[in-house]
């Protein structure tokens, strides 16, 4: 095996006994980036000479008797989130000249444990979008069939973790943007609670729902990246005061699930859902049942407004957080405008995708006066609604076990010119984000596609609120 495609598990008694050096371990990662990258164009930027030296400061940190956690384990992370004298463009080339004058509190606390910062990953312009086709740098390409897309926003982070590029990686979940790719990639994707990680860092998309988290080979991996991202900011009031678990506990021993109760819900079981997704969730279940779990059928009868509700708060809050790249403040700057009107139009013209100018229309024209009663504050109240779906299924079971998306990866292009289409693929993930709930795709098998190899299912485990302990420990279990 090559060091590369080691799991933070494997890597960390490697590293602690001495028998491989963080150094090594990086290198074979630069390596992998500088081999697979070219095709699959997962990063937007490396930063390989101050990761070797990162990873020199990790060695001597080992060598001085420091164990344990992330010490000297290689990521990469979503080209959203600051690291302070890296670029971060969003993907957008309204902001692809920005370098962060600090550090997102998630890679200030990676760096406090030791972990080696490689390089920043591709995204769907400002996030926005589920197939990382609309980056400004051009799409990245799924590494189990470079005729397909990877999933997104997220696509660059997960693309990277498939192809051993690094140990994990950090995305971020809005609306399903860390799950979907996890799921058309073959990895283990965690969208933690709301408020659970700090946005402290972040390049806002929707303020009400965005999340950070990782991406990671296994359960375990998983566990181990939020043990340290994970507790409370005196720099982000919205994360949550309550003390953080021991994840790592909790996928460390599991050997069954007795005592836990699985809700199925049959809102998300359509006659749409793809007939091979459904048996590989059929799968799971029964996976869950042999480890000792009870699975319940329950009913989310607000589902079908996810979508819609989505689409509304979402716009209006990218309307509210792009209008600061003004060129002014932030962002691109055309100078050939005979005034300020002018200017404003031609710099968020030239700066913005064809996305990114739908979702500010759309969410400009939702929040203007005459609109906002009708729309916003309309799927607000249906907001809550699907809050309480979710509050009345946790009453009768512990965990949800849905798909993650409705099919396999789909072609580069299939859905490029059909926004809605692209829209509906969130159909199985926003609930989750509107409810500010736990949720995780895990790997659930292969399904034969027309003409090239085998594509990764994901199932997707749901929790309360703070319950990620309980969703990795399922997690593992599907594992």
């Amino acid at each position: 095996m090559n060091l590369n495609e080691l799991t933070i598990k494997q890597a960390r008694p490697k590293l602690d006994s001495g028998e491989i050096t963080a150094r090594e371990l990086t290198a074979a990662c630069l390596n992998q980036i500088e081999k697979a990258d070219p095709a699959i164009r997962s990063c937007l930027s490396v930063c390989a000479p101050e990761a070797l030296r990162e990873a020199e400061a990790a060695d001597k940190r080992m060598k001085a008797g420091e164990k344990g956690g992330l010490l000297g384990i290689p990521y990469l992370c979503k080209d959203n989130i600051m690291a302070e004298g890296l670029l971060t463009t969003a993907a957008s080339k309204m902001i692809e000249n920005y370098r962060a004058p600090y550090d997102a509190t998630v890679i200030k606390r990676l760096k406090k444990a030791g972990a080696i910062l490689l390089g920043k990953t591709n995204l769907d312009e400002f996030a926005h979008g589920a197939s990382t086709e609309n980056s400004a740098y051009g799409p990245t390409k799924n590494p189990r069939d470079l005729s397909r897309v990877p999933g997104g926003s997220s696509g660059g982070s997960a693309a990277a973790v498939a192809s051993d590029m690094c140990l994990f990686a950090l995305g971020s979940d809005t609306g399903g943007s860390i799950r979907y790719p996890a799921s058309f990639c073959g990895v283990f994707g965690l969208k933690p609670s709301y408020g659970r990680v700090s946005r402290f860092g972040l390049l806002s998309m929707t303020s009400s729902t965005d999340v950070i988290g990782p991406l990671a080979k296994t359960a375990y991996d998983a566990a181990a990246v939020l043990q340290v991202i994970a507790g409370s900011d005196k720099q982000d009031a919205t994360t949550a005061p309550e003390a953080v678990e021991n994840y790592l506990e909790k996928v460390s021993d599991v050997k069954d699930l007795n005592g836990l109760t699985v809700g199925w819900p049959k809102e998300y079981f359509l006659t749409e859902l793809d007939a091979r997704v459904a048996e590989r969730i059929r799968e799971a279940a029964k996976k869950l049942q042999a480890a000792g779990a009870t699975l319940k059928e329950v009913s989310l009868p607000y589902t079908k407004y996810g979508i819609p509700v989505y689409y509304i708060i979402t716009p209006s809050e990218i309307s509210s957080n792009l209008a600061r790249f003004d060129g002014i403040g932030w962002g691109l700057a055309k100078n050939d405008a005979l005034n300020l009107q002018e200017f404003y139009k031609h710099s968020r013209g030239a700066g913005f995708g064809p996305e990114a100018k739908r979702r500010i229309m759309l969410g400009t024209y939702v929040l203007s006066a005459g609109y906002y009663d009708a729309y916003y504050k309309k799927a607000q109240a249906v907001r809550t609604l699907i809050i309480r779906d979710f509050a009345e299924a946790f009453k009768k079971v512990d965990l949800l076990l849905t798909p993650t998306a409705p099919h396999p990866a789909f072609k580069i292009g299939e859905h490029i010119d059909d926004p809605l289409a692209m829209y509906l693929e969130d159909i199985f993930v926003t609930g989750a984000s509107l409810a500010g709930l736990p949720a995780i795709s895990v790997p659930a098998g292969l399904v034969e596609s027309a003409g090239g190899d085998p594509l990764p299912i994901g199932a997707q485990i749901i929790g309360p609120r703070l319950a990620e302990g309980l969703v990795l420990k399922a997690a593992k279990i599907l594992e």
